[in-house]
């Protein structure tokens, strides 16, 4: 069996959208129409006729070619690296970003939140836990460009020492929150590392009940 290939030959596409498809959009450029396959929340996000750029992923197997597109160069990494993961082709991992956020991932993948990523169509519980097992040494926080907290902060809720903060952690997940969603709204609040345990509960509630 020949082995995948990966081609970067088109690196991103600019034009119209002329038509959308259930999991696809078709981009007119000069008169040709690239059809591209993207995951749900781009293409609710955009209407026909509307002038859109894609940050494109060109894939190439015996019996596949096609288009893959993201509204950033993040969400099109992460694209990347799932693929990467044993089991994971680009409908399971187009899925995935359908699913989630790429923030909701990453959160996800460091809470050891599996519950979340089994919410995927097609990936399941055990699918999760071996995605986590395999994207942790693939994935690095600091690369979430949408997240700005200290590094001493992330440390603390990763190493769970009992302070506020893990305590929140904990509070939150006793609540009936998952790892995932209890990480992210700790993480949210601006000066976290600086509350005790009931004043940094009360602001991460306030940020978990906005979650969509």
């Amino acid at each position: 069996m020949k082995r995948r290939q990966e081609f970067h030959l088109i690196s991103y596409i600019k034009g119209t959208v002329a038509f959308k498809g259930n999991d696809y959009i078709v981009i007119e450029n000069h008169g040709i129409g690239y059809q591209i396959k993207v995951p749900s929340r781009v293409l609710d996000s955009m209407e026909s006729g509307e002038n859109v750029m894609l940050h494109t992923y060109l894939y190439v197997r015996e019996d596949v070619l096609a288009l893959f597109g993201f509204s950033s160069m993040q969400e099109l990494d992460t694209f990347q690296i799932l693929l990467g993961i044993s089991g994971i082709g680009p409908k399971a991992a187009l899925s995935v970003l359908s699913t989630m956020t790429v923030e909701d991932l990453y959160y996800a993948v460091f809470s050891e939140d599996a519950k979340s990523i089994a919410k995927t169509p097609g990936i399941g519980p055990k699918g999760a836990k071996r995605m986590i097992i395999e994207l942790k040494d693939k994935l690095n926080l600091e690369d979430l460009e949408s997240v700005s907290m200290k590094e001493e902060t992330g440390a603390s809720l990763q190493a769970g020492d009992g302070d506020s903060i893990s305590d929140t952690v904990q509070a939150l997940t006793a609540l009936g929150y998952s790892n995932g969603e209890a990480y992210r709204a700790v993480r949210g609040v601006s000066d976290a590392d600086t509350m005790d345990a009931e004043q940094l509960l009360k602001e991460a509630l306030k940020i978990i009940l906005t979650f969509s």
